[in-house]
């Protein structure tokens, strides 16, 4: 499988891809010099995210919406937090023909159908599909059906909402897939990294396996790589001082820099027993305040008893207290049991019988 020019697996060198993420700054010239850094850093790729608040979300001030304790974003609505993130749409084919020019791939994350649409036509060599919408069905059978590398992030996933994501790319005739050991806590903690799940997954999934790192921890790319992991992602910023939604997960240009010689040059001759923890699928106890970031189904517009269900009523956003993304089929031309508000979680008590 290749992405560019660049193939990937093992026996190839380490695909290393830096995130930019929410790290631009709300300005195209200082994430043009996020890839400028990335490039003197010896990175090979450049990844985007492509959303805004009302792709993601709908605004909203019930308490579904509300981001609780214990993370990075806490006091935020979820619609407020992704209103500052997002990067403009307008930027990004300038961007993408930037980091090109420096002989980087650039793709990004899209995470609903426009952005697929909007990231097709820029041609994009690959996508990549979260951690949080690795239980969006819909959105990856979509993006499998273009036959492009998909790169999914397996953070909080279950074994069986691994091999779902999976199967819904190949039902599409698609078989380029890379999987990335993932960690959903912002920052990561070393001892909830469990790096011995990468080989379980290279030997179960037989696909390339990679780390999706969001550690501050030197050690936990170059051990992933000492295990097999072909491909390494991490989010970067010019300064972690800049204070961006993602800043204080990301490395700076020198700590970036530095991992990217590690993983081209240097064995690792102990490994950190933390590190290595258990072969693991599913949450662990940090990553289950990450839980309710993921998509399931809501009602987005105000509806009235008997009323049918429909694409513009009811939509696959985050967070995650409906049902999941893949009901939607089986939710389509039914009927609403009562009146529901504008913001409430579809669950099956509300959908009539036939």
């Amino acid at each position: 499988m290749k992405i560019g020019s660049r193939t990937i697996g093992q026996g190839h060198p380490v695909y290393i891809i830096a995130e930019l993420s929410a790290n631009h700054g709300g300005s195209i010239k200082h994430s043009k010099k996020l890839i400028d850094e990335a490039h003197k850093a010896g990175a090979d790729a450049i990844k985007l995210q492509t959303y805004t608040a009302d792709t993601l979300t709908i605004k909203c001030d019930k308490d579904d919406f509300k981001i609780g304790e214990g993370t990075l974003w806490e006091g935020k609505t979820l619609y407020n937090l992704y209103e500052e993130a997002f990067m403009p749409w307008e930027w990004q084919p300038e961007l993408k023909s930037y980091a090109e020019s420096l002989g980087m791939d650039c793709f990004s994350t899209p995470y609903d159908e426009t952005s697929v649409e909007f990231l097709e036509e820029m041609n994009v060599p690959a996508y990549k599909i979260a951690s949080f919408e690795l239980v969006d069905i819909p959105l990856i059978k979509k993006i499998a059906k273009l036959n492009k590398p998909m790169i999914m992030s397996t953070g909080m996933a279950a074994l069986e909402e691994i091999e779902d994501a999976i199967d819904a790319v190949k039902s599409e005739g698609n078989d380029q897939i890379v999987l990335l050991k993932c960690t959903s806590a912002y920052p990561a903690p070393p001892e909830d990294m469990n790096l011995n799940t990468i080989p379980d997954m290279i030997d179960r999934f037989k696909c390339p396996i990679g780390l999706s790192d969001h550690s501050l921890d030197e050690k936990v790319p170059l051990t992933a790589v000492k295990l097999g992991a072909c491909m390494v992602e991490k989010h970067f910023t010019l300064s972690r001082s800049e204070k961006g939604p993602d800043s204080a997960f990301s490395l700076e240009p020198h700590e970036l820099r530095e991992m990217v010689e590690a993983i081209r040059k240097a064995p690792i001759e102990e490994l950190d027993e933390i590190i290595l923890g258990e072969v693991h699928y599913g949450p662990t106890e940090k990553e289950k305040k990450s839980l309710p970031f993921r998509r399931s189904l809501y009602v987005v517009e105000d509806m009235n008893e008997g009323e049918e269900f429909t694409t513009k009523n009811v939509r696959s956003i985050r967070p995650a207290h409906g049902l999941p993304p893949k009901e939607i089929d089986n939710v389509m031309g039914k009927k609403a049991k009562c009146d529901i508000e504008r913001g409430t979680a579809l669950k099956h008590e509300l959908i009539a019988s036939v």
